[in-house]
């Protein structure tokens, strides 16, 4: 991998994991076009989404200290009410992963007519905000719930997981800023325990012979586009202008499908 490849790919990956328009899916269908292998990628992978972690936190620092604040009082404040909302939306996801690693797996193998289809389904799911009526209400345990099921539905590339679960968000009539802050919020724990597993694993260090510099510049790249990208998403959420992206994610899948 050049260090030109791995700006480009950080650079989709940051700006495509906060856009609802599926980082996994842009992510294999920049690897296909650009024909990196699959035992480069790894590393690559794990050290961008290392990256679009930090932007996160940065962008969210404020909002995760109060939580922390809040968390070691021991109460049962809102604070507390809203990192165990968190813990919910996790299950899904976390079940996935703990037992269905190596068939999710396999649908990373560089199948752009595949990732074609789930950007339509992700299409779908943001046409459907556009109809649907927020109703400003708070997101409760059966709502993080649901919406952590989206988020597993999302671990498929070319499903965008901002756009699963704040759609989801969006049509169980939750408020639409507070859904944006708990998706971006609520990846923290999984993206963390993947990259950690795939590091303690020896995954990480075997398939890292990418080099310094392109590893380097993919984690920059990824971190100020994600930055930017996860202000930018959390206006337009607000605004409820997703059916853009509804149409972009229509034109990319039926090219990703002819192309394939």
């Amino acid at each position: 991998m050049s260090w030109f490849e791995a700006l480009l790919l950080g650079l989709i990956q940051g700006a495509t994991e906060f856009l609802p328009v599926s980082s996994s899916g842009h992510l294999e269908l920049g690897k296909h076009f650009l024909q990196i292998e699959t035992e480069q990628s790894l590393s690559f992978t794990v050290v961008v989404h290392g990256a679009t972690v930090l932007s996160t936190i940065v962008v969210f620092w404020k909002e995760i200290r109060d939580l922390f604040s809040g968390f070691i009082t021991f109460k049962w404040n809102n604070e507390n009410k809203y990192i165990v909302k968190i813990l919910v939306s996790v299950i899904p996801v976390g079940f996935l992963g703990l037992f269905f690693e190596e068939e999710v797996k396999q649908f990373f193998t560089g199948n752009i007519v595949f990732v074609g289809a789930m950007l339509l389904v992700t299409a779908t799911l943001l046409s459907l905000t556009y109809i649907s009526k927020s109703r400003g209400k708070n997101i409760s345990f059966l709502d993080a719930f649901v919406i952590g099921i989206a988020q597993a539905f999302a671990v498929l590339p070319g499903i965008s997981r901002s756009g699963a679960t704040i759609a989801t968000g969006i049509m169980l009539g939750n408020n639409k800023k507070e859904i944006a802050q708990f998706s971006f919020l609520m990846v923290l724990i999984p993206v963390i325990g993947a990259n950690l597993k795939d590091i303690l694993s020896g995954e990480f260090s075997e398939a890292s012979n990418i080099g310094i510099i392109p590893i380097v510049v993919g984690f920059i790249a990824a971190f100020v586009s994600g930055l930017l990208a996860c202000k930018w998403m959390i206006n337009l959420v607000k605004r409820g202008k997703l059916i853009t992206f509804a149409i972009y994610c229509t034109i990319i899948g039926f090219l990703a499908i002819l192309l394939g």
